[in-house]
């Protein structure tokens, strides 16, 4: 199977620029789509599934930094390359804080801008990579029952089995029966597995208001090395068992 070119998108109103750039990174094997202005690109080229955008700081009818919020409002956003022929370095810092790869200034290298965009894609390749993790996770994740949930969310936790059970009101061999569909359902091969998985879950869902495993705070049982998997110092979660204990 062949692999597919990447695609990088050039944003500019100079067209001697457009042609340069196009025939750079085509002779690096890119394919390369081209646009004169900001508005021109967002309906054409906006919607495209591209791997790196070479954007113009200044177009004639917006900024490439509109152009770079307008792309991020509308859940369309692409690795992104600003290019300059002004030494503004304060635009320049601008840019770089909207999440950009690069910043370079007319008239640029060859070698500087192949560098560039190589990097973009690759940034672009790591991000897609976690984006398919991440759908992945999801739909194991929502194969799960409602039930199912409490338990997996009180298992990464480091509930024990009869905790899980005298919180959710069953007995612990339901608990155990919960905990094998658990892994089974999220296919892991182990606790690490399943804590690893529901980290880039919880992580990317913070947003979407959905229970992480840290709001279900319990001491983790001797032994368990918390700090490899990112769970939250062994302290921690004997102070708030404490918290519980008292409470109860």
């Amino acid at each position: 199977m062949t692999d597919v070119q990447p695609l990088v998108l050039v944003v500019d109103d100079d067209e001697s620029v457009r042609r340069a750039l196009r025939w750079l990174l085509v002779s690096a094997g890119y394919q390369v789509a081209t646009f004169e202005c900001g508005a021109d690109f967002l309906e054409r080229g906006g919607a495209i599934s591209a791997a790196c955008l070479l954007l113009d700081v200044r177009l004639p009818d917006m900024t490439g930094l509109e152009v770079k919020d307008a792309l991020a409002r509308s859940g369309r956003d692409v690795v992104t390359v600003f290019i300059t022929g002004n030494d503004d370095v304060a635009t320049g810092v601008q840019a770089m804080k909207t999440g950009a790869e690069d910043f370079l200034l007319k008239p640029f290298d060859e070698e500087t801008v192949l560098d560039a965009v190589r990097r973009a894609i690759e940034r672009e390749r790591a991000s897609d990579s976690e984006r398919r993790q991440l759908a992945e996770i999801r739909a194991l994740y929502d194969a799960l029952t409602p039930r199912e949930h409490e338990v997996c969310h009180r298992v990464i936790a480091g509930r024990l089995n009869k905790q899980i059970a005298a919180e959710l009101g069953m007995c612990e061999q339901t608990v155990k029966v919960h905990r094998s569909r658990v892994m089974r359902k999220m296919q892991a091969g182990s606790l690490a597995d399943l804590v690893r998985a529901m980290d880039v879950f919880c992580q990317a869902s913070d947003r979407r208001g959905r229970p992480r495993w840290s709001d279900v705070p319990v001491a983790l049982p001797v032994g368990f090395d918390s700090s490899r998997l990112g769970f939250p110092s062994a302290s921690a979660f004997t102070r708030e068992q404490g918290h519980l204990a008292r409470a109860d």
